[in-house]
């Protein structure tokens, strides 16, 4: 009985932070062909609370519902147009990047020296995917790259990180977190 109720937890915690994630595209400012959203705190976060293997879950029910048509990309968008368009590398660097960042909590206890050790490879792994598709969608030189997608970028999610370990640790701190099988 006890495990059964874990997974459930476990499942709604999935569920929610996909939710937060689009809600997190709805927070956006538009300043070019990115905008700046807070998706990448939540996405971070699922990867702390969850682990690696459900946060990836967490993106892939994330990603699905774009693409059946939900409007939880940013502005409200939906669709694999939007997988294609000058965002869609970041979109889909979610998924490795989860996948890096829940290492920082393999035994359990997200220290914040490992939150943003692994948090800074994620964030890396966002940035490869979204310049490399930015770059080849837009068809510009890499400099042009880096000023559309990089810079304008870095410093707030260096910020979304510290936030998303901030919000961790008062989780754990108030024995909110899912159990981990």
């Amino acid at each position: 009985m006890r495990k059964s109720l874990a997974s459930l937890h476990s499942l709604v915690w999935t569920s929610l932070l996909a939710a937060f994630i689009s809600s997190g595209a709805f927070l956006a400012v538009h300043i070019g062909p990115v905008p700046i959203t807070a998706q990448v705190l939540f996405v971070l976060l699922s990867a702390y609370i969850l682990g690696s293997k459900r946060a990836m879950l967490c993106i892939v029910l994330y990603l699905s519902a774009g693409l059946v048509g939900l409007p939880v990309f940013s502005g409200g968008t939906a669709g694999f147009a939007h997988l294609f368009g000058p965002s869609g590398g970041y979109l889909l660097g979610f998924l490795p990047a989860v996948a890096v960042a829940g290492m920082a909590n393999k035994k359990r206890a997200l220290s914040w020296f490992s939150g943003i050790f692994w948090g800074f490879l994620a964030l890396g792994t966002i940035y490869i995917f979204g310049l490399v598709w930015l770059k080849y969608c837009l068809e510009v030189p890499w400099s042009k790259a880096l000023v559309l997608g990089l810079y304008p970028y870095i410093v707030w999610d260096i910020l979304k990180m510290f936030t998303a370990v901030a919000c961790y640790k008062m989780l754990d701190k108030s024995t909110l977190l899912p159990q981990r099988q």
